[in-house]
C-alpha cells in the first residue's frame, strides 16, 4: 500500500490544494492510504471533515506524515516553512516520490535540493503535449482559469462598458480588446471578452492559431514572416529581435486604440518576451487597462511590476501574481483531477512503479535518485535561485 500525503501549501497567496475529496476517493480505490494536513483545503473551501468523509486521515502537521510518505502531492515547489522551520524537502527521503508543479527553470535551487536528497520528483508542467496526456495537462487547466479571470479583472478596472449598448441616452460603443498570445489563456480571454461584448483582436507569433482565433469571433493580427515560430509540441518558440521589432511596430496602432490589453505570451523555459513597450503604453488612452498574465516570468509589458497595480499616464497596469489561485475552488478541482490522472499512470496494484518506457512519466521526471533527468535543465541547474 502506498502512503500518500497532501500537505498544506504555504507559499504566500497560494490557496489551491493538490487533492480534493473526489480525488481522495480515487486514491483510496487505487490502494493508497491518504493523509491530508489539517487546513490544506481551507483556501479552496474544503474542510478537514470533507476529507475524512472521503477516506483520508487528517494530520496536525507535516513533519511525521511527510517523512513516512511514499508519495507527496503538491501544487507548488517545496519551500521553507517559516523562519524557524526547515525546508519541505528536508522531510523527504530517497524513497519519496514528489509530484508537483516544480517550474524547474524558475526554481533551480529547489531542484538542487531534491537532487541532494535523492528525491524522485515529477513536474506537472513538464508533461508532454500528447493526446493521451490531455487529462493530465495542468498548464492548460490553470491557464484557462487565468485567461477568464484576466478579462474580469480588466472589466472591473475599466471605467467603461464592455458591450455595445443602444440606450435612450444614445449608443455606447463596445470596448476594444487586444489579446497578446493565443495559447490556452489567450483563447479563453478572447472567448470571455467576446461574451462580454467586446471587439477583440489577437496577436500571436504562430500563424497556425489564426483559425482558432477567428472561430471565437476575433480578428487575427497577422504578421507575414518566413520564420518558423512554433516548436514540435505546439508551443511558441523564442522570437528573434528582428521579429519582435516587426511585431511591436504592427501592434503599436492597435494597442493605441485599445481599451484593454491582455498579455499571455510565454515561451517554455525562457523569460517572457517584451511585446508592449513603454512607448505603446504611453500611446494608450487614459483609463485604458493592461493585464499582464506573464508578469511572473518578467512580463510582456515593459512597465508591468510583479504583484503590483500601477498607473502610467492614466493607463492601469495590473501585474497580479498567481491568478488561478484567485479562483481556488475550481482551480483546485481541475488541478487535483489532473494530478490524480497522473498518479494513475504511476501506480500499479497500489504500488509506485516508474516505467521509463511510459512517455508521460519519462517526460515529466525531473530528478531520479540524485540524477537530473532532463537535459534541457542542465544549464539552469548551474546557476540561478537562492538556497532555501
Amino acid at each position: 500500500m502506498t502512503n500518500l500525503f497532501v500537505p498544506k501549501e504555504i507559499v504566500e497567496g497560494e490557496r489551491r490544494v493538490a487533492a480534493v475529496p473526489e480525488t481522495v476517493k480515487r486514491f483510496v480505490k487505487m490502494g493508497c492510504a491518504v493523509t491530508v494536513e489539517s487546513g490544506a483545503g481551507l483556501g479552496a473551501r474544503i474542510s478537514d471533515e470533507e476529507y475524512r468523509s472521503a477516506g483520508a486521515t487528517i494530520a496536525a502537521g507535516w513533519e511525521a506524515p511527510g517523512a513516512h510518505a511514499d508519495l507527496i502531492l503538491k501544487v507548488r515547489e517545496p519551500v521553507k516553512r517559516g523562519e524557524a522551520g526547515g525546508c519541505e524537502t528536508d522531510m523527504m527521503s530517497e524513497s519519496t516520490v514528489l509530484v508537483t508543479t516544480l517550474q524547474p527553470f524558475e526554481n533551480a535551487a529547489a531542484v538542487r535540493k531534491l537532487l541532494d536528497r535523492k528525491v524522485t520528483a515529477f513536474s506537472m508542467d513538464f508533461i508532454p503535449r500528447i493526446s493521451r496526456a490531455q487529462k493530465m495537462d495542468s498548464l492548460s487547466s490553470q491557464s484557462n482559469l487565468a485567461g477568464y479571470k484576466a478579462v474580469l479583472m480588466a472589466a472591473n478596472a475599466l471605467e467603461k462598458y464592455f458591450p455595445m449598448l443602444m440606450t435612450a441616452a444614445g449608443t455606447i460603443r463596445p470596448a476594444r480588446v487586444v489579446v497578446i498570445g493565443a495559447g490556452v489563456a489567450g483563447l479563453q480571454a478572447v472567448a470571455t471578452a467576446r461574451r462580454l461584448g467586446a471587439v477583440v483582436e489577437v496577436s500571436d507569433v504562430r500563424p497556425d492559431v489564426k483559425e482558432q482565433v477567428q472561430s471565437l469571433g476575433a480578428k487575427f493580427i497577422e504578421l507575414e514572416t518566413g520564420e518558423q515560430m512554433q516548436d514540435s509540441s505546439g508551443y511558441a518558440k523564442e522570437a528573434t529581435p528582428e521579429f519582435l521589432a516587426k511585431q511591436r511596430q504592427l501592434l503599436h496602432d492597435r494597442i493605441a486604440q485599445a481599451d484593454v490589453v491582455i498579455c499571455t505570451a510565454l515561451v517554455p523555459g525562457r523569460k517572457a518576451p517584451v511585446i508592449v513597450g513603454a512607448d505603446m503604453v504611453r500611446a494608450m488612452k487614459p483609463g485604458s487597462v493592461i493585464v499582464d498574465l506573464a508578469v511572473e516570468r518578467g512580463g510582456n509589458c515593459e512597465l508591468s511590476e510583479a504583484g503590483k497595480e500601477i498607473e502610467v499616464g492614466g493607463v492601469k497596469i495590473l501585474g497580479r501574481l498567481n491568478v488561478p489561485s484567485s479562483m481556488a475552488v475550481h482551480a483546485s478541482e481541475t488541478y487535483a483531477r489532473n494530478i490524480a490522472n497522473f498518479v494513475q499512470e504511476l501506480l500499479a496494484g497500489g504500488e509506485i512503479k516508474i516505467d521509463m518506457e511510459n512517455e508521460v512519466l519519462r517526460g515529466s521526471l525531473i530528478t531520479y535518485r540524485g540524477t537530473l533527468m532532463q537535459d534541457v535543465l542542465k544549464d539552469a541547474m548551474g546557476t540561478g535561485g537562492d538556497d532555501e
